[in-house]
């Protein structure tokens, strides 16, 4: 898993396509949101984690659209297929690599977030990092998934997001409540339930995820 690990986190590193291009479309869509969001409306706080979110989502997507480009042009998957390597170990080799490069961007998203939207973070930043990780883990397991189900689809740039937006809706409602709350200075305790279940919902996602990824390559 580690040479597979590796040997992603190189490429990307090498060609630098992936990362700025996350980047570059979450920060456009949060910059385009906080123009929409006239600051002198008294609901824009409210309305502000919805942003942070939707970037974070846009961004994801395309990223997951872009996982197996690679493996696919130069028929680097068919290849892994091939060699004695468990197809799991692929999957978590992957997923983990998109996984490294959606924290990269959350983080640098997460600081745009407050300078655009000039939210405080108080004592409610951890939560928030908290919730951010959880649904990246989430967004990584299941978008591996289902880039690996579109990649071999005409229409992949549409049907990736079809298949995934609807499943991390519970991430999307959980990511947002979270913040909303760290944002307001709210208690917290309502919010850890979410937490909770973004921790659960990763757990199951991983799991069925990396179960159904060998049935997906065969096919």
């Amino acid at each position: 898993m580690w040479t597979l690990l590796k040997k992603d986190l190189l490429l990307e590193w090498r060609a630098r396509e992936m990362l700025p291009a996350l980047l570059l479309l979450g920060t456009l869509t949060l910059v385009v949101l906080s123009f929409a969001f006239d600051p002198m409306l008294p609901w824009r706080r409210e309305a502000a984690p919805g942003a942070f979110w939707v970037a974070l989502l846009f961004a994801a997507v395309y990223g997951f659209g872009r996982s197996f480009v690679a493996e696919q042009q130069n028929e680097v998957l068919q290849g892994l297929l091939l060699a004695p390597l468990d197809r799991g170990t692929i999957y978590l080799a992957k997923a983990t690599s998109t996984l490294v490069y959606l924290l990269a961007a959350d983080s640098v998203l997460m600081a745009l977030f407050v300078v655009f939207f000039d939210v405080p973070v108080h004592q409610g930043l951890w939560p928030w990092v908290a919730a951010t990780l959880l649904a990246s883990v989430g967004l990584a397991a299941l978008g591996t998934l289902f880039a690996a189900i579109s990649m071999r689809t005409r229409a992949r740039e549409v049907m990736l997001p079809l298949l995934l937006l609807p499943l991390v809706v519970p991430l999307f409602l959980g990511g947002v409540e979270v913040t909303e709350r760290c944002m307001a200075g709210r208690p917290l305790g309502a919010a850890s339930a979410w937490l909770h279940l973004m921790a659960g919902f990763d757990v199951a996602a991983v799991v069925v995820a990396w179960l159904l990824f060998e049935y997906v390559v065969e096919d």
